[in-house]
């Protein structure tokens, strides 16, 4: 029984990096079709989608299974319903990627508004939380999820940055940019919440290691240690 949970937990575990290359790759491609006016490559990340929330139905279930047939305890317990919750943050983040391909597909055939510079630094922040929020989980390592954490005050910055450059700098003073302003405060806007997902992931692959919880407190990341035990 105990080897039969053992290959359960495995594949739940492979599911959740398919999950995760998928929404990696979502962001990715929203971005190059930001960047390039690619249609095509914008309608690709819309279409995947389907993809991806089937991936998200198929981990939850077994999750689900898993719990009512071993009924697992401690390090086992945390880690499926971890996982649960990492599922979720990972199915939002790759709809924020349709998101931004929505705004792109909006925005394609209209001349460029400014150079892109600030919202590819902020998906580049966005993108390497994601990246190291699932490392984190992969290697159950607290401090690369606690960096993930931190890092999201520099999403917030460059958010708030871009946000104030669009709405004074073109918005305010000429009415007709609007119509091109917009779709880039939403792509900034989703940019951001994918960052919020990717702190989101470190905060439970923290509680999957240590049992604690530090979601709204932030002063508990100073504390954390590698533990020794195996509860």
């Amino acid at each position: 029984m105990e080897r039969h949970l053992d290959e359960e937990l495995k594949n739940l575990n492979t599911d959740l990096l398919t999950m995760a290359a998928l929404s990696e790759e979502a962001i990715h491609k929203s971005m190059e079709a930001l960047k390039t006016r690619n249609k095509d490559l914008a309608k690709s990340v819309i279409e995947n989608d389907q993809r991806v929330d089937e991936l998200e139905n198929k981990i939850e279930e077994h999750a689900i299974e898993i719990l009512a047939l071993f009924q697992p305890m401690a390090k086992d317990l945390r880690f499926i319903t971890t996982g649960m919750r990492i599922n979720t943050d990972l199915e939002r983040i790759a709809d924020l990627a349709v998101n931004i391909s929505q705004r792109v597909l909006e925005i394609a055939d209209m001349p460029h508004l400014k150079p892109l510079i600030d919202i590819p630094k902020l998906a580049e922040n966005a993108k390497r939380m994601v990246k190291d929020a699932i490392d984190a989980f992969v290697k159950h390592d607290e401090e690369i999820a606690k960096n993930v954490i931190l890092s999201d005050k520099e999403s917030n910055q460059l958010r708030t940055l871009i946000m104030q450059e669009l709405i004074h700098s073109y918005m305010a003073k000429d009415a007709s940019t609007v119509t091109r302003a917009v779709p880039l405060l939403l792509i900034t806007r989703d940019l951001e919440r994918i960052s919020d997902h990717a702190s989101n992931i470190a905060e439970e692959v923290i509680y999957m290691i240590e049992a604690k919880f530090v979601k709204h407190h932030p002063e508990e990341l100073k504390f954390l240690h590698k533990k020794t035990d195996n509860s």
